[in-house]
């Protein structure tokens, strides 16, 4: 199979290269799966480099989140009652597993999800990290209901477009920022009612002047690392939930803020779920295949450009490094004869 394998950590996207490698072989328990769509990350950008959390061993093949078919289920007999596996040879999954930089990767059953009816290959390539972080973000640790006013940071980013459209979906009247006038506009397409530029330095007070009375937002939703200016226009009772930190430093919260306001600020790590609360896991995917099937959400793929073929991956990644793109950028994987896209 053709991917991107690193042998030594490469000091950025531009340095990675497609070559023939060894088709991966998989463990009794696991599926292989012909790739027909991968999606790019941040983190990817870091693991390239070896500053990652996960660093597998030396070498590997970059790349996590993809979509394909199933060319082969797990050679063992499955541990559920019936000893039946999920997935049959055929079926349309997408997920994430370490290789998704490839034509070919290897993945356990709950690293996958059946591609959702009517998808294609290309918008459920970039569903498997994103939109649970979002939904587990904005419902199972901050409680949204139908009436609450949210503001979302780095609205028109991966994570960005998934709350804007659950938090709509649920009946939220959405605040979305973004750095350009484009990236606003794209966060507006996705369903935000009102639009604020985070580049302007008073965007908490123009933020707080948006709701009811002044009365500020009921959730922060900050995937950049802005939650001590947002307790500035946070109502009485909020949430203030952290995502990430893609502005680069780490804050440190004054904690005099919260017991002002009766603030509460809580984390997501979706994928800590898995090992901490597998439970959880199965209610959000049910809830967001609710959404998906009634296309109240949709997939978020940057359409400004198209990528195709796995040596438009290092552009793609640059791209998404430099800020240049919104939603996921999804990289198409044309395979041959059947697995063709």
């Amino acid at each position: 199979m053709k991917g991107i394998q690193i042998s030594q950590y490469v000091s950025g996207p531009q340095d990675m290269k497609v070559t023939t490698l060894s088709d991966p072989v998989p463990n009794p328990d696991q599926y292989t799966i012909a790739i027909h769509a991968t999606a790019c990350n941040f983190y990817d950008l870091l693991q390239i480099r070896g500053k990652y959390q996960h660093q597998p061993p030396l070498p590997w093949v970059s790349g996590s989140e993809f979509s394909g078919t199933i060319i082969a289920t797990p050679s063992s007999p499955s541990p559920k009652a019936g000893g039946s596996w999920k997935y049959k040879k055929g079926d349309k999954v997408f997920g994430a597993a370490q290789g998704g930089y490839a034509e070919t990767v290897c993945a356990v059953e709950q690293q996958l999800r059946p591609v959702p009816k009517g998808w294609d290959f290309f918008e459920a390539a970039g569903l498997f990290i994103t939109m649970p972080t979002s939904y587990a973000g904005l419902v199972t640790r901050c409680n949204l209901k139908a009436g609450d006013w949210v503001l979302v940071h780095a609205a028109a980013g991966g994570v960005g477009l998934a709350a804007v459209q659950i938090a709509k979906a649920l009946g939220a009247t959405v605040i979305a920022t973004a750095g350009t006038q484009h990236k606003l506009d794209v966060a507006k397409r996705f369903g935000a009612d009102h639009l604020v530029d985070y580049k302007d330095e008073g965007w908490p007070q123009k933020v707080k002047q948006l709701t009811p009375k002044g009365r500020g937002v009921d959730i922060v939703y900050d995937p950049v690392g802005l939650i001590d200016k947002s307790t500035k226009c946070t109502a009485w009772n909020g949430r203030l939930l952290v995502v990430g930190f893609a502005g680069g430093p780490i804050e440190k919260v004054p904690t005099n803020k919260m017991l002002l306001k009766n603030i509460s600020i809580v984390g997501v790590h979706w994928g800590a779920y898995s090992t901490n609360e597998p439970e959880a896991i199965v209610e959000v995917w049910d809830r967001l295949f609710e959404l998906f099937e009634s296309k109240k959400v949709r997939g978020t793929n940057f359409l400004d450009k198209e990528y195709v073929g796995l040596e438009k991956v290092p552009e793609a990644l640059k791209a998404l490094g430099e800020r240049d793109t919104w939603g996921k950028v999804v990289v198409k994987v044309p395979q041959s004869g059947q697995a063709k896209m």
